[in-house]
C-alpha cells in the first residue's frame, strides 16, 4: 500500500508507519496514547520478513517466540508446520524457552494415523493409544520429525518429543474456541513429559 512503509526490526518483527496507520488508543479522558514510537512506527507484535520480491511474510507472533537458552529466537509455528506437513502428525507444539535445545509434543493425527497403520498392516483396534506405542509408527513418527529437521536450521531443529494419543481442542482447554493453541495450558498439563524430555 502506498500510504505504509514496512521494516523489520532486529527481532523480526513487523514495523509499519504510515499516515494509514492509527496514532494509538482513546482513553476515557478524551486524550490518545501514543502507540508509535519516537520516529512513528508502529510495533505489530508480529514476526516475519521481506523477500526479494517485496513480498512480506508473517511466520509469528511476538509474544510466541521461543528464545533459548543461548539467545537465539525461534518462531515455534514455522517448527511446527514443518512437522505437521507428515500425514501422521495432527498437531504439534515446540517448546525450549531458555533451553539449550527444542523438543516437541505431537499428537497422532486421528483420522489419517489409523489409515497409515491399516495401510502398512497394523492393528487397529486398540485405537490411538495403541498406535502411539507401536514401533511401526514411532519410527514412522522418528522418520517425519528427521525429515522436518533437515529443512530448518540447527537452532529450530526438535532434537527429542513425546508422542500422544489425545487429541487437543477447545472442550478439554488446549484450544481456543477459534483453535488457536493454549501454549500454556498445553505446557502446564504436559510439564511432567516436557521435563522428562531434558532429562539425560
Amino acid at each position: 500500500m502506498e500510504s505504509v512503509e514496512i521494516r523489520t526490526a532486529e527481532d523480526g518483527e513487523i514495523m509499519v508507519r504510515g499516515t494509514s496507520v492509527f496514532d494509538g488508543y482513546l482513553q476515557p479522558d478524551g486524550s490518545v496514547r501514543s502507540a508509535l514510537d519516537a520516529d512513528g512506527w508502529l510495533a505489530t507484535g508480529d514476526i516475519g520478513r521481506i523477500d526479494e520480491d517485496g513480498y512480506l511474510w508473517l511466520t509469528d507472533r511476538k509474544k510466541e517466540m521461543i528464545i533459548t537458552s543461548t539467545g537465539k529466537n525461534v518462531s515455534p509455528a514455522l517448527v511446527e508446520n514443518a512437522l505437521k506437513e507428515h500425514p501422521l502428525v495432527g498437531q504439534a507444539m515446540v517448546h525450549g524457552d531458555n533451553r539449550s535445545y527444542l523438543v516437541a509434543l505431537l499428537v497422532l493425527d486421528p483420522e489419517s494415523a489409523p489409515a497409515w497403520a491399516a495401510k502398512h498392516g497394523i492393528d487397529t483396534d486398540g485405537g490411538l493409544a495403541a498406535l502411539v506405542r507401536h514401533p511401526e509408527v514411532r519410527a514412522e513418527v522418528d522418520r517425519a520429525v528427521a525429515a522436518a529437521n533437515t529443512r530448518l536450521n540447527r537452532t529450530e531443529q526438535v532434537k527429542r518429543y513425546e508422542l500422544l494419543a489425545e487429541e487437543w481442542g477447545p472442550a478439554s482447554g488446549e484450544l481456543t474456541p477459534s483453535l488457536k493453541m493454549r501454549r500454556r495450558v498445553i505446557r502446564d498439563k504436559y510439564a511432567d513429559a516436557l521435563t522428562a524430555l531434558y532429562d539425560d
